[in-house]
């Protein structure tokens, strides 16, 4: 199962790869830009074909993937037919859509997954079961009840364990914790419970007592339902993976602004004594380990390995597609900030009534390019060698 864990985590990435690309080359074919190559992986050509006028393949070394378009700089070499379907030559505005389709795509993937998940695979959490019927709501030190105690609603109702609620006062329940929400909101307030109980549908009547829960007076009826594999409808699916990408977006931008305190400590973890934390920085490596160990974990139902995968890969998604649209080259945010920049300088000739200016020739910037290249590689050399000698490990 650990073998299998890291094939599906691979072949995840490689499909992520491919979507981020296909956005790439899906916008610039839209914008009529020549497009020549959609490759995966880089290195020596293993396998490819033809059609029309882009070569599609695969490459030896399974690190990404590129989609090369033609006049990506100013300095390439163009024929006189291809140059007006440059990419410098294009418009800001389409330039920044190709650039940033694939991060747009990413997102896109990440948000599917999750409705995938919450709609198809489901997740585990509290029930509509009810599991145990509270029998007093005080009990003397052996536990039982004491003398004297009062008894919960439940209980005086003839709620049982096993009693499955799918409605109140007529409203259908679809999640538990839509019932929990409507009983604390409801203290000393008569409530009409459908239960569903050996195949047949009972209505009992109960009024939650009040009991307070953070200086608040809230509802209470002493039931402890089931824990299970929870399916919500498509279109709350919907509304909580949007929610859901929201989240993982903000938290991925507050973790690659954090990256740079990161760093020291990953270094000590590395090489030094200390125990690897398991929210901090993380490699590709780490994360198929990590999806590995969860394939193979006894403790973990099918439906749980396949949820925390989707999770992994989700999250992942939307990671990439952040840091993909940081504005520093070689990223793509950086090759629109240049477009960006581009744009305002033809604006403004435009406004002036002024020749248009030469596009930014992008390998002016290269220093800046090989800087920041050079310390994305010194992370990721120090993140390979971190998963490999020190791992994470989520079954301690």
């Amino acid at each position: 199962m650990s073998f299998l864990g890291v094939i599906a985590f691979v072949v995840a990435l490689l499909f992520s790869v491919m979507v981020h690309e296909a956005g790439h080359f899906l916008t610039a074919r839209h914008f009529h830009m020549k497009v020549t190559e959609f490759f995966l992986g880089f290195g020596k050509r293993i396998w490819s074909f033809k059609r029309g006028e882009t070569e599609f393949g695969i490459k030896a070394i399974p690190a990404g993937g590129y989609c090369r378009i033609v006049g990506m700089s100013v300095t390439e070499e163009v024929s006189d037919e291809d140059r007006p379907r440059s990419f410098y030559l294009a418009s800001a505005p389409k330039r920044l859509i190709v650039l940033g389709a694939g991060s747009f795509l990413h997102f896109v993937l990440g948000f599917l997954i999750l409705v995938i998940l919450l709609a198809g695979v489901g997740t585990t959490s509290v029930t509509n079961t009810v599991g145990t019927v509270s029998q007093c709501l005080s009990t003397d030190a052996s536990g039982k009840c004491a003398p004297g105690a009062q008894i919960p609603p439940a209980k005086k109702a003839g709620i049982q364990a096993g009693d499955k609620i799918i409605a109140i006062n007529g409203k259908k329940i679809n999640l538990w914790s839509d019932a929990v929400s409507t009983i604390r909101n409801s203290p000393n307030k008569q409530l009409t419970l459908t239960l569903e109980r050996a195949g047949s549908n009972l209505d009992i009547s109960l009024t939650p007592e009040a009991h307070l829960l953070n200086g608040k007076s809230v509802g209470f009826i002493g039931v402890q339902n089931k824990m299970g594999n929870v399916r919500l409808s498509l279109l709350k699916s919907l509304s909580n993976s949007t929610t859901l990408t929201g989240q993982l977006m903000k938290s991925s931008v507050s973790s690659l602004f954090s990256l740079p305190t990161k760093i020291p400590a990953l270094v000590r973890q590395t090489f030094g004594h200390e125990k690897r934390d398991a929210s901090g920085l993380v490699g590709v490596v780490g994360v198929a380990r990590v999806s590995a160990q969860t394939a193979s974990d006894p403790k973990l139902a099918t439906p749980e390995k396949i949820a925390t995968f989707l999770v992994i890969i989700a999250s992942l998604n939307i990671f990439v597609g952040v840091f993909n649209l940081f504005p520093l080259l070689p990223l793509d945010g950086g090759h629109m900030a240049v477009a960006l920049a581009d744009g305002i300088r033809r604006q403004w000739a435009r406004i002036r009534k002024k020749a248009l200016p030469d596009p930014i020739n992008v390998e002016r910037l290269m220093p800046v390019t090989i800087v920041v290249f050079a310390l994305l590689a010194v992370l990721s050399l120090l993140l390979l060698a971190a998963d490999i000698f020190h791992p994470i490990n989520i079954s301690q």
